[in-house]
């Protein structure tokens, strides 16, 4: 009797430091979360962003990286930003304003013209902060695509630069 409770015990704690162990992967066909995504670099250089597989939301996902110390951008500011554009179904990155080394200003904020899902999402982004964006196709470039895939989901990593008041 006492082996048996032995072996059991053993196996059982086998079974639980197994699970603790392993780091659980979003099936396919579950949509995506932000803790899905992994991103590594400093604030400042060109990320690399591992892209799960799971299955593109619907919803735009915003997460910050790294929570930023300085001004925040609000609706009509303008704000400079690095950012870096992964495409999600073939994870190639399209553009990037780290590899060109200027940043790009988005002025009016909320209202400006790029896609929706920076005009929402970019909102809340501090100075020297990195947020992700995952963009779904109908705040990105939907069925047009602009020179990207139609219906493509976008992966933006964005680093707030300044931020200007409204005018």
């Amino acid at each position: 009797m006492r082996n048996v409770l032995l072996i059991a015990s053993l196996a059982l704690a086998t079974t639980a430091l197994a699970a603790c162990g392993s780091e659980q992967k979003p099936a396919a066909d579950a949509p995506c979360k932000a803790e899905d995504f992994k991103v590594s670099g400093d604030f400042g250089a060109a990320p690399k962003v591992e892209i799960p597989a799971c299955k593109p939301t619907d919803e735009l996902i915003v997460k910050d990286l790294v929570a930023g110390t300085g001004a925040e951008v609000k609706p009509g500011t303008t704000a400079s930003v690095n950012y870096q554009l992964t495409t999600f179904s073939d994870k190639k990155v399209l553009d990037s304003s780290f590899e060109r080394g200027e940043p790009f200003d988005v002025e009016n904020v909320g209202q400006a013209p790029v896609i929706d899902g920076w005009n929402e999402g970019i909102v809340g982004l501090k100075e020297k902060g990195r947020r992700l964006l995952i963009v779904p196709p109908a705040k990105g470039y939907g069925k047009g695509g602009n020179g990207i895939k139609p219906n493509e989901t976008l992966i933006f990593v964005i680093d707030g630069v300044k931020v200007t008041a409204a005018k």
